[in-house]
């Protein structure tokens, strides 16, 4: 690969939500080599500090109903509609969810945001595989999807961090107008 197609790649990576991912399933497989290129992501020490659960049965079903009542009890019926409630409801059915789980090291005394800073790289490289592969994804951290984790088993140390969500993405779906600011808002040369 050179230059021109990683820079391609970086650039068509985007966020989609579940609300537009189809009914087809990704495969064991394919969630696996997903998941085995966030294993290469650089890790201070080769700590390797990310443990991933796949999130099957009754999460699908059972996150898309706690979001929903999350939101009826922060939000008011104007706010939060019943159509939207119930659009809620069936959020994630058609998702993978991958829960994303910080294993800090017992060996290397590390800082915690190193480590973050690690798995955030292993999300960036599933990100980049799904975009490669055509899947929709996004790592959802929203308050709902942090206090439904609380119902995954951590070890001892261990702390949730959110939801990777992944699915096909239905046909038709449009994608919004992305942009950065300039390059020359965001770098700049000391010369000493």
């Amino acid at each position: 690969m050179n230059i021109e197609g990683i820079t391609k790649l970086i650039r068509d990576r985007k966020t989609t939500y579940a609300y537009d991912f189809s009914d087809k399933t990704i495969s064991k497989e394919t969630v696996e080599t997903i998941v085995s290129n966030a294993l290469w992501a650089p890790t201070h020490k080769l700590t390797q500090p990310w443990r991933f659960v796949v999130l099957e049965g009754k999460h699908q079903e059972e996150l898309g109903l706690f979001m929903a009542d999350y939101y009826r009890e922060r939000y008011t019926e104007e706010e939060f509609s019943n159509e939207r409630y119930e659009d809620t409801k069936l959020y994630a059915e058609n998702a993978t969810l991958i829960a994303v789980i910080f294993q800090p090291s017992k060996r290397a005394q590390l800082p915690e945001w190193e480590e973050i800073a690690a798995i955030s790289c292993g999300i960036q490289n599933m990100w980049l595989s799904c975009t490669a592969l055509n899947l929709g994804c996004y790592w959802d951290t929203a308050g709902a999807t942090m206090e439904y984790g609380k119902r995954i088993a951590l070890e001892e140390g261990e702390k949730f961090l959110g939801i990777f969500f992944m699915g096909h993405v239905k046909e038709g779906i449009e994608t919004g107008n992305r942009r950065r600011k300039p390059l020359s808002k965001k770098l700049s040369w000391d010369t000493k």
